[in-house]
């Protein structure tokens, strides 16, 4: 009796274990903290896939670690410090030189423009003697990976322009790439249209040098940090993300202006910026609107990568036409660009910094 007894309490106790257990398993409240734990742990995973990257519309912005992959494929290769970015007596075979590392080992990050400090145009000029008499320079140590012009559309700022050129040349010399810098005039009797001037550097510079990358950029904007790679992608780039005048945040998703980059395939293709916006504004989005158009991406770097300065100015007076003519912009892509632009050259002077080029109708 003792021993049913015992046994019977043996399987009491197990019974006990068994059904709690099966409680657990079964009640609501499991079933509750389950839940609300999975929906935590997907929450966390898109939330890092998002700070990685992420896309509205027609925008893709994606962080610097992904702007290099994308920029050269996915390749690798180890860095290395030759000691002397641009010497001038290097007489290495160019069949011999190697290309350079895709991360340049020079750069620095963030540095903070100097726009107040008097510029000794002599000093800047024997700072920089390794740019030639045709504003082009080249790394000596190795291949630059990219072929790279800067057209800047220009109108009377040569205070800016001085500031710019100092500031732009170590900037681009420590990414090791091998550039030309183009400042494009226009007649004075002629208003100012930045669009017309970026196709006229577009086809000036194509007739001198074999450019893989077109960087079309604003005289009063300097970049901020050198970690912000002038390079064309598979896709078109806005670099003057984020700039000081409007607290380091983008305007609005659709603009294009300031800062861009696009490979010659690329600004054919939408037959490059329109001529008919003279006055202030309004070029870029277009642009926007013709490289959405034909079905283009604009790639965006993250906010503390693509820092902008902007130099004081005086705004110039806007088109007040500019958003009709934004309106209508697809409808005459075909007859409005880079590939129905007729000028003539007034004067064309290479400075030892730049490329400078007046042009008239």
């Amino acid at each position: 009796m003792i021993k049913q007894n015992d046994n019977l309490k043996y399987e009491v106790f197990v019974t006990d274990q068994v059904s709690l257990c099966r409680r657990l398993f079964t009640s609501p409240r499991f079933y509750v903290v389950f839940l609300v734990v999975q929906v935590a742990i997907i929450a966390l995973v898109i939330s890092m896939w998002d700070s990685d990257s992420y896309s509205t519309g027609q925008m893709v912005v994606i962080t610097d670690k992904q702007m290099q992959e994308v920029l050269f494929n996915g390749t690798e290769q180890h860095f290395y410090f030759t000691g002397y970015l641009w010497d001038t007596t290097n007489t290495t075979d160019d069949a011999q030189i190697s290309k350079c590392p895709i991360i340049s080992p020079y750069l620095v990050g963030y540095r903070k423009p100097v726009i107040n400090e008097r510029i000794v145009w002599e000093e800047v000029l024997e700072k920089y003697k390794a740019v030639r008499c045709d504003s082009h320079f080249q790394p000596s140590n190795c291949k630059a990976r990219q072929k790279v012009a800067l057209i800047v559309p220009f109108r009377d700022r040569y205070a800016h322009l001085e500031v710019f050129l100092r500031h732009i040349h170590p900037f681009l010399m420590r990414q090791q790439l091998d550039y030309g810098i183009y400042v494009i005039d226009l007649d004075d009797k002629i208003k100012f249209n930045r669009g017309l001037l970026l196709n006229v550097g577009f086809i000036e510079a194509s007739k001198e040098y074999d450019y893989d990358c077109y960087i079309f950029h604003d005289v009063d904007l300097l970049p901020e940090n050198d970690k912000n790679l002038y390079r064309c992608s598979d896709q078109p780039r806005h670099m003057s993300v984020a700039v000081d005048k409007f607290a380091y945040k983008l305007p609005y998703a659709a603009i294009f202006g300031g800062v861009s980059a696009m490979t010659k395939d690329q600004i054919l293709f939408v037959n490059g910026f329109s001529n008919k916006f003279s006055g202030w504004g309004g070029e870029d989005d277009d642009m926007f609107n013709r490289l959405t158009h034909h079905n283009m991406t604009v790639m965006r770097s993250m906010d503390d990568v693509s820092m902008y300065k902007m130099l004081k100015h005086k705004q110039s007076d806007p088109n007040p036409q500019r958003f009709k003519l934004i309106k209508t912009g697809m409808k005459r892509v075909k007859e409005d660009g880079v590939k129905n632009l007729q000028y003539k050259i007034m004067k064309k002077t290479e400075f030892p910094l730049y490329t400078y080029i007046k042009i008239t109708f």
